[in-house]
């Protein structure tokens, strides 16, 4: 969050009290939203996926456990945190807001320096639980990225790409449960051939969620990235159905890997950013 603006969503019906929040977590340093009814809520953390939603469960159409349930069942915004905001006091009620997900609940009338601290630490369990893919458990972001300044001492370390390419195109024809599966069988076969060729204690993230990048020894990078390749390109028909694998008019926009190698990660750049720009730059 240090980087840029922690986006935060209020959805509150009390007008008094959401030009309060909004001012408030403003001057915090926050890029607050603020809308008043249920259902806006709901399109509006749909449209602009924010970093934390304080939601009130009074609301003058949709009440905030319908907000919660939406935003939990859609797979854009099931991992945004929600701190409930309410004059509901009952045990029953605050049970059901934790059924549904939240994360926090706080009830009115509420201490501000309380709310802000309960929003300063859902965002920083937030930014935890991004340093790893949530489809494949693998590391990404930061954590990658002191990988791969390591890698830039190393002389006996190659740093390789391997690339998952149109996976948006397959995720528009078969949805997101479907390109999940594909990523997730990606991964766990190029951590299984890693295991093969003895690379197991290698280092294997992503660059992007569909661009993996693996640090391992320079004497077993050729014969794992054959491995890999190959092992790839028999896989990838499997996962359309069965009408569409000979489909010859989608070949374009079908599954494939592309890949790309630098042998050592010495001398070739001075930090992560250059590292990721010249591998990317060979990916073919």
């Amino acid at each position: 969050m240090a980087d840029k603006k922690a986006k935060i969503l209020i959805v509150e019906d009390d007008l008094d009290v959401a030009d309060m929040l909004n001012a408030y977590f403003g001057v915090q340093g926050y890029d607050v939203i603020t809308v008043n009814w249920g259902e806006d809520g709901v399109k509006s953390c749909i449209a602009e996926r924010p970093d934390l939603v304080i939601l009130d469960i009074r609301l003058p159409d949709i009440d905030g456990y319908e907000v919660a349930k939406r935003l939990r069942e859609d797979r854009r915004t099931k991992e945004v945190p929600i701190i409930f905001l309410t004059e509901k006091r009952d045990r029953a009620d605050r049970l059901q807001g934790l059924e549904l997900g939240a994360d926090d609940y706080i009830t009115k009338p509420f201490d501000i320096q309380e709310l802000r601290l309960r929003v300063r630490n859902s965002l920083e369990r937030m930014v935890q639980n991004t340093l790893t893919n949530p489809v494949s458990g693998l590391p990404e972001g930061a954590l990658v990225d002191e990988q791969l300044a390591e890698c830039l001492k190393k002389d006996s370390h190659s740093l390789l790409l391997v690339s998952l390419e149109n996976l948006e195109s397959f995720r528009e024809l078969y949805g997101f449960v479907a390109s999940d599966d594909v990523l997730r069988a990606v991964s766990l076969m190029i951590h299984n051939a890693m295991r093969e060729v003895g690379s197991a204690d290698g280092f294997l993230g992503h660059l992007a969620t569909a661009e993996f990048a693996l640090i391992i020894s320079s004497a077993s990078a050729p014969a794992l990235l054959e491995r890999i390749v190959s092992r790839l390109e028999q896989s990838l028909d499997y996962f359309y159905p069965i009408r569409d694998r000979d489909d010859a008019v989608n070949w374009s926009n079908r599954l494939s890997i592309k890949t790309a190698k630098i042998s050592s990660c010495s001398g070739v750049a001075q930090t992560p950013a250059e590292l990721k720009a010249k591998l990317l730059s060979l990916k073919k």
